[in-house]
C-alpha cells in the first residue's frame, strides 16, 4: 500500500477508531445481561481467587452495580498467580479448587468470567470453565501460549508487554488469527519507566484498536511500582481514577479494574486495587465522560 495512503488510514483509525459499536463477539458475550450499547464494559474483580466467599461477595456486588449503571461486566479473578516477585507470595488455592470456584460465579451470578493463564497446557483446562483467557504482559510474545488460547476458540485477551509498542502488539493479534480465532483483544497496562515505576501512553489504545481489536485499559496494574527491594510490588491506588478517566476520554472500549473490599488484606497486588466501595462512585464519572466523548 502506497505509504501516503497507508499514514491517511492511520490517521483516520486515530482520530475516528474509537467509540465504535461492540464488536460481535461481545454482545455475544454479554447477551444474557441488559447493558446500554454506547457503553464501556468492565472486567473487574480481585486479584486472585483468595476464598469462595470473597469471589461471590465482590462479583455479586460489582454486577448488581454494573447492572444499575447499564455497564457489561465481566468477572475477572486470576485462578492461579504464576508471576509474583517473591517465591513466599501467595499463589492461589490450587487449580482445580480455584476453577470450581470460577465456575460457581457462572453459574450462580450468571456472569462471564476472565482468568490469566500461563502455559499452553493452561489453555485448554481453564477454557473449560471461563469465558476469556487472558495473557498476562510478561507473556505476551508466548507464540505456543497465544496459539493454544487461539485454538480453544475462547475470547483472548491479550495484556501489552511493558516493552512492547502498541504498533508491535499486531504481532500477537496475528498469532491467534491464524489459528482462526478473531475474538480477540488487547489490554494497555503501562510500559516500563525506569525499574520500579510505570507510565501510560494513551496512543496506545488508539493504536491498537487500528489492529482491528477492543482495547481495554488496565487501570490497576497500570500503576504498579514492580521490583522493590522488599519483594511485593507496590502502587499507586490514588491515580486510579486519573487513568481511568483519561483512559475513557481516549475511547478505550473496556477498563479492567481490581477491587478488593479491603486492599490491605488482599493476598496479591493490594498496593494497587481499588477499594470496593469507592467503584460505584468512579463509573458514574465515567459514565459521564463517555458521554461526553460519545457527543
Amino acid at each position: 500500500m502506497d505509504i501516503e495512503i497507508q499514514a491517511l488510514l492511520n490517521m483516520k483509525n486515530l482520530l475516528f477508531g474509537y467509540l465504535c459499536p461492540m464488536q460481535q463477539f461481545l454482545d455475544e458475550l454479554f447477551k444474557e445481561q441488559q447493558y446500554d450499547k454506547d457503553q464501556f464494559f468492565l472486567l473487574a474483580g480481585p486479584c486472585v481467587v483468595e476464598s469462595e466467599e470473597l469471589v461471590m461477595q465482590v462479583a455479586g456486588k460489582v454486577a448488581a452495580i454494573c447492572s444499575e449503571q447499564g455497564i457489561p461486566y465481566v468477572f475477572k479473578a486470576s485462578y492461579r498467580k504464576a508471576n509474583r516477585t517473591s517465591a513466599g507470595s501467595f499463589t492461589g488455592l490450587g487449580d482445580d479448587k480455584a476453577l470450581q470456584i470460577l465456575k460457581q460465579v457462572k453459574t450462580k451470578l450468571g456472569l462471564p468470567v476472565v482468568t490469566d493463564i500461563h502455559s499452553p497446557a493452561e489453555a485448554e483446562m481453564a477454557a473449560e470453565v471461563v469465558d476469556i483467557l487472558q495473557i498476562p504482559a510478561f507473556l505476551c510474545r508466548q507464540t505456543d501460549l497465544l496459539v493454544a488460547a487461539g485454538r480453544t476458540g475462547k475470547i483472548v485477551n491479550v495484556k501489552k508487554g511493558q516493552f512492547v509498542s502498541g504498533e508491535a502488539m499486531r504481532f500477537a493479534v496475528e498469532k491467534i488469527q491464524q489459528t482462526g480465532n478473531n475474538k480477540i483483544m488487547l489490554t494497555e497496562r503501562g510500559t516500563t519507566f525506569g525499574y520500579q515505576d510505570l507510565v501510560v501512553d494513551f496512543r496506545n489504545i488508539p493504536q491498537m484498536q487500528a489492529h482491528g481489536v477492543p482495547v481495554v485499559m488496565d487501570v490497576t496494574h497500570s500503576l504498579q511500582q514492580p521490583n522493590l527491594s522488599s519483594g511485593i510490588t507496590g502502587g499507586n491506588p490514588e491515580m486510579i481514577s486519573t487513568i481511568a478517566k483519561a483512559a475513557i476520554a481516549a475511547g478505550a472500549d473496556g477498563l479492567f479494574i481490581e477491587t478488593h473490599p479491603d486492599p490491605t488484606m488482599a493476598k496479591s497486588d493490594g498496593a494497587n486495587m481499588l477499594k470496593l466501595d469507592l467503584l460505584e462512585s468512579l463509573l458514574k464519572k465515567l459514565i459521564s465522560i463517555r458521554k461526553a466523548v460519545s457527543n
